[in-house]
């Protein structure tokens, strides 16, 4: 009977020692960002072989919809939260995230600033609720060699630079388009036309109040207008694919509006008629400096974690300069540390990242308030109006202000 309990003692105790001591869940992306995620776990996991990881990677929508449920409720399902720059506000006011602060972190400066600042409420430095991720931001394409045939401004400066090159191209090269964006009603339009409006001195939301209907938004609402001309047939329902598919096949001059994930096919011979011919660019300014859209994805600790320490380590991990360097060899991830943007072997891979740098310290987050996605629908809806000619730009801005108004005011 001894020798049977001791048995029973031995297996019992290897049992435990197998499994894991400590347990984390993460609630974040699919695809391109999933992918990332899980090199960086597994690595996680491999030097900490006490601790089990679950990422679970979910598509955009379902990830805001699963995480309102658990963090409002405090439910502590997931203990590390993947979040869209825009939901930051949501999160962190309504005391759904942990401080970071008071876990014991300490800032590091070599995070780009803007991408840091989405991290802090009240926005831009508050209280750190949350570590930048995904270095992602609006860029601008061009394509130099017709600029250096047609004796254009190379690199373009100006948003008129750009409305004279695209005219010029648009005439002298057969078969080439001038410009192209995404058209479609709603983020897809607004996006590309944010640059712009920036760009311009307009503004939608300051201190909690529209100020959209200005005489600088009618400006850039009919700037827009006038690129559109220059643009390929239908490019009022254009969206992602059909941005990609223009430029890699050499049929436009510029794109107002591309993204980290999709540049570096621009360069592939497999898929692209334009290898070594487009650069990549912070969008052009105006009356005010170029100011791309920022576009960030943020990692934070839930406050109803019961494992927020560890939470805590994992973050700092994942956001270290060895990690962002690894995932961005490997798979292409948009640093967020200025010292992996300027990192040699890096460059040496992704040419245009000291340009994606330059954007990243000039980007403008959208607007710190609640209801951003009802705004963006308003604007995007108005926008297109513009675009298909059913609205004049003073009409389109005018009315999307009154409804952005009552969005802020209900």
């Amino acid at each position: 009977m001894r020798k049977i309990l001791l048995t029973l003692l031995f297996f019992l105790c290897i049992t435990a020692l197998a499994l894991p001591k400590e347990k984390l869940v993460i609630a974040g992306r699919d695809g391109g960002y999933g992918a990332a995620l899980q090199i960086a776990v597994d690595l996680f996991m491999e030097r900490n072989p006490d601790v089990k990881i679950e990422l679970l990677k979910l598509p955009y929508k379902g990830l805001y919809e699963k995480l309102v449920i658990d963090l409002s409720a405090g439910i502590g399902a997931y203990d590390i939260v993947m979040l869209d720059d825009p939901w930051a506000t949501e999160f962190m006011s309504l005391g759904w995230l942990a401080s970071l602060e008071e876990l014991g972190y300490t800032l590091d400066p070599d995070f780009v600033s803007p991408a840091l600042a989405v991290c802090h409420y009240p926005y831009p430095d508050g209280v750190l609720y949350a570590l930048p991720h995904v270095g992602n931001v609006e860029l601008f394409a061009y394509r130099k060699d017709l600029f250096e045939k047609y004796g254009l401004k190379s690199p373009p400066e100006t948003w008129a630079d750009i409305l004279q090159a695209v005219a010029v191209i648009s005439t002298k090269e057969p078969g080439v388009h001038g410009v192209v964006f995404r058209g479609r009603k709603g983020n897809p339009i607004v996006t590309g036309f944010l640059p712009i409006l920036w760009g311009f001195g307009a503004d939608i939301v300051k201190d909690g109040e529209v100020v959209l209907n200005s005489r600088e938004a009618v400006a850039a609402l009919k700037f827009f207008l006038l690129l559109k001309q220059y643009a390929p047939e239908g490019v009022e329902i254009y969206n992602s694919s059909e941005v990609r598919e223009a430029l890699l096949a050499g049929d436009v001059a510029v794109a107002i509006e591309v993204w980290p994930a999709w540049v570096p096919d621009l360069d592939n011979p497999e898929k692209s008629k334009v290898v070594g011919k487009v650069e990549i660019i912070p969008a052009p300014g105006l009356v005010e400096k170029s100011s791309p859209m920022l576009g960030t994805w943020l990692l934070g600790i839930s406050s109803a974690s019961r494992n927020k320490e560890l939470a805590l380590k994992f973050l700092e991990f994942v956001t270290s300069a060895e990690v962002q360097k690894l995932l961005t060899l490997q798979v292409g991830h948009a640093p967020t540390r200025k010292s992996v943007l300027t990192d040699p072997e890096v460059v040496a891979k992704y040419r245009w990242f000291p340009n994606q740098l330059a954007a990243l310290e000039a980007a403008v987050p959208r607007p710190r308030v609640l209801v951003w996605s009802e705004i963006e629908g308003i604007l995007g809806e108005y926008l297109q109006l513009a675009l298909i000619g059913e609205l004049s730009p003073e009409e389109a801005i005018g009315e999307a202000t009154q409804r952005i108004a009552e969005v802020l005011g209900g």
